[in-house]
């Protein structure tokens, strides 16, 4: 009975039909009644939050939004996320999860995994691609619109992800499941190496940030997954058949976009004034090519501990 109203109640939204929509989903708990994607906001959340990401900003923005206007999507949206620790990764796979979402990353549509937690034992990679593919098979069956977020990729045990790739090409395809509307998000600090040098030469040359392109990095970025032992995409059957939708890069942060964080940070605590605080954090952070002061080497990450202690 609920499916039936599902497919008369949830189409279309006339004044009549919405009265009837919200029945429903206060009888349900149909991943379509939680599903409510406020593109605008995580536009503006990621161009407002997040500090220094141009390319990431762009891409994360322009292929969600593409994604969902296809009502039947050819294959599902990978995204895979690169760069160093403390740039952004986790913060914009969470933003996705908000914004997508009524009931945003406590949605039980959204999927996270940690390879520490939930694949702690190479020796057992069988068992774990055989619990990995029945777990996604059956949240996929549950709902369509499942977005799946596999961090640390570069600790996942070797050949344990590709068992999701009949799930990531055009043709997979189970009873009453549309396995092509899943969203993929894969993290990992592989590849870091190329992006670093790409951001530092176009510094070194003068060059404005915003002037690295997409294609400056996409190719680089993929064969050095691709060949990184340690990386949980390493020689992957995914890769090779090109399922990835985007590789995105998140580039090293530079002092200014350190002190953005803690700016923003401040001003969350109701202390945007502590210019003081701005200056002494953005000065003890560890910087990559000391000389120049160039990079953070932890990005924002160790922002809020150094904010305690200065406070």
């Amino acid at each position: 009975m609920l499916a039936t109203l599902s497919v008369l109640f949830l189409s279309l939204c006339s004044p009549v039909r919405c009265v009837f929509q919200t029945l429903y989903c206060s009888i349900s708990d149909s991943c379509d009644c939680d599903f409510k994607p406020n593109i605008r906001d995580l536009e503006w959340d990621l161009y407002k939050n997040v500090y220094g990401q141009h390319l990431a900003q762009d891409i994360v923005s322009e292929e969600v939004a593409k994604f969902l206007r296809n009502k039947s999507p050819d294959q599902p949206l990978v995204l895979s996320f690169h760069g160093s620790s403390g740039t952004g990764k986790t913060l914009v796979s969470s933003m996705l999860g908000n914004h997508l979402y009524g009931s945003a990353m406590s949605s039980p549509f959204v999927h996270q995994f940690v390879p520490t937690l939930h694949f702690p034992l190479p020796h057992q990679v069988k068992q774990y691609r055989e619990e990995l593919k029945e777990w996604v098979q059956g949240n996929l069956t549950e709902c369509a619109r499942s977005i799946f977020i596999f961090d640390e990729m570069e600790k996942m045990p070797p050949g344990l992800i590709d068992v999701l790739e009949p799930f990531l090409g055009p043709s997979h395809v189970v009873f009453r499941t549309n396995y092509r509307k899943a969203i993929y998000i894969f993290i990992s600090t592989a590849g870091e190496e190329v992006i670093n040098k790409v951001t530092l030469e176009n510094r070194q040359a003068g060059r404005e940030r915003e002037e690295i392109k997409l294609d400056d990095l996409q190719e680089a970025i993929s064969q050095a997954v691709y060949n990184n032992s340690t990386s949980g995409l390493f020689q992957s059957s995914i890769i090779q058949q090109k399922l990835i939708t985007r590789f995105v890069p998140f580039l090293p942060l530079s002092r200014y976009h350190v002190e953005r964080c803690v700016r923003s940070q401040l001003c969350q605590r109701g202390s945007c004034s502590r210019s003081d605080v701005v200056e002494a954090v953005g000065g003890d952070m560890t910087y990559t090519q000391v000389q120049g002061q160039y990079f953070s080497a932890t990005g924002c990450k160790a922002v809020p501990a150094k904010i305690n202690f200065f406070l």
